[in-house]
């Protein structure tokens, strides 16, 4: 799948970032979904994006670098495992979690003394993080819970006049958010599965172990609440095409037609990036279709599918 990657504003850039210095909020372009930016080194900065998003004060923000240096820099230990990752992965759809120095507010982290760290492979969102001279905590921008955003107007819609300023980049064309891997102990362990798929890591660093349950108040990850990544309308996971037999729904097509013909259907793409990088803008659509639920039929449950059957288990949550 290729992509265009969008013009840098550099008049824009450098008002996005002096917005940033002020202690404000901005909305920018990553390849994978739009991040909600505030100064990472600013608490009361950083409190205002909890306060947009309603997001609790257990869920942890991802810190957004321009440069391995400006990681390491945030960091009290850089093992060997976030070298290699970090020179074979970025920029990109990962998120290392490491022991955090006191120089990263402990909001950010939700008190946890590790801290996620990424460096977005877009170049809206780099230019952003080097005008601004400071490392940016980006969670996705959007209301807390509901479907992340891949376009500027997906952020518009969702956050309104919350937010200060939004870089428009166009569309994100990973479409899922990051995976983010745990280095802060013995072995490396998966807490998100996102757009670098886990035979990926093994490839590089060895075995790589999840996480099974959660064990601090404080999620250890941004996108581990039960209920996630979520339309307001119900979502259906369906097999073999069963679909309810009652009300007026949606059906998100892979393989299998649905039981009944009088639904209105969106063929999805057949490979799992495609399909990632596609599915949130596909759900915001059928979302505003104002019908009694969205059916998907259900990808398969192989690696590749990982972070997409991740996402698609936590939108349907308590649907």
């Amino acid at each position: 799948m290729t992509h265009t990657l969008p013009e840098i504003d550099a008049a824009a850039i450098e008002t996005a970032a002096r917005i940033l210095r002020a202690g404000r909020l901005v909305a920018f372009p990553t390849e994978t979904v739009y991040g909600l930016g505030a100064n990472a080194l600013d608490p009361d900065a950083v409190a205002r994006i909890y306060a947009v998003k309603g997001r609790p004060p257990t869920s942890p923000l991802i810190v957004h670098v321009a440069s391995i240096e400006m990681a390491q820099s945030l960091v009290t230990t850089w093992p060997d495992a976030a070298h290699r990752l970090a020179h074979r992965f970025w920029p990109g759809p990962l998120t290392l979690v490491l022991d955090k120095k006191p120089t990263i507010p402990a909001i950010v982290t939700a008190g946890l003394p590790t801290v996620g760290l990424r460096m977005p492979a877009h170049p809206i969102a780099l230019a952003l993080i080097r005008a601004a001279g400071v490392p940016l905590a980006a969670p996705s921008a959007n209301r807390f819970t509901q479907l992340s955003p891949t376009t500027a107007d997906h952020v518009r819609r969702s956050l309104g006049s919350d937010v200060d300023y939004i870089l428009d980049g166009g569309p994100c064309h990973v479409g899922i958010e990051s995976t983010v891997l745990s280095l802060a102990g013995p072995q490396p362990v998966l807490l998100r599965p996102g757009g670098i798929s886990r035979p990926e890591l093994e490839a590089v660093i060895g075995p790589v172990v999840s996480a099974a349950e959660i064990t601090t108040e404080a999620h250890p990850a941004p996108g581990m609440h039960p209920r996630h990544y979520s339309p307001q309308t119900p979502l259906l996971l369906v097999t073999n095409g069963e679909v309810p037999d009652r009300g007026n729904g949606i059906y998100l097509q892979y393989l299998h037609l649905p039981s009944r013909a009088d639904l209105a259907v969106i063929e999805m793409p057949l490979s799992a990036a495609d399909y990632a990088a596609a599915f949130y803008d596909t759900l915001h659509t059928a979302d505003r279709a104002g019908r009694d639920w969205i059916a998907v039929d259900t990808p398969p449950d192989t690696p590749e599918w990982e972070a997409v059957q991740d996402r698609l288990r936590r939108a349907a949550s308590d649907s």
